[in-house]
């Protein structure tokens, strides 16, 4: 009887890119601005991308655009959220008392601590220059810093599976 081997590396596709952005721009105004600079058409998720760090839960805004036409799926999402935990009541002496709420910091990819938000290319290896859309971006005014990243430099890529 033969014996089939099957590796999940055999199934693993890696055809996509990873762009991030350095800015300080509300994320819809960074998607109106992408999409008049890209000519796409990026609009919000009704879902946002759902994370839970040490029982705080959070979610991360996520834009999408699905070019039919060349089958290229757009991704603009956030990268940094701050969740503000409840409040603690700290006595300080016999008469006074002090209220205390604590924010918690969630990244999407936490390798990734200082970028702001990431763009996720599905299906466009042989579409799209990457030089040419980094150069698009780099001229939206706002933007502080644009650039890719290697897909094996990201330790955490199970978050970019949405």
């Amino acid at each position: 009887m033969a014996v089939h081997k099957i590796n999940i590396e055999d199934f693993e596709e890696d055809d996509y890119y990873v762009i991030a952005i350095h800015t300080s721009l509300e994320d819809y105004r960074l998607a109106y601005f992408l999409n008049r600079e890209l000519a796409i058409g990026l609009a919000k998720c009704k879902l946002d991308i759902p994370s839970q760090v040490k029982k705080v839960k959070s979610s991360f805004s996520r834009f999408t655009f699905d070019d039919e036409q060349k089958l290229i799926l757009w991704d603009l999402v956030q990268n940094k959220n701050v969740v503000e935990t409840k409040e603690i009541e700290t006595e300080i002496d016999l008469f006074s008392s002090a209220k205390s709420t604590f924010s918690t910091a969630t990244y999407l990819l936490p390798e990734y601590k200082k970028v702001d938000f990431f763009i996720k290319i599905e299906n466009a290896e042989s579409e799209i220059d990457l030089d040419k859309v980094i150069s698009k971006i780099s001229k939206i005014e706002a933007i502080k810093l644009v650039y890719s990243i290697a897909k094996e430099n990201i330790k955490s890529k199970n978050n970019l599976i949405f």
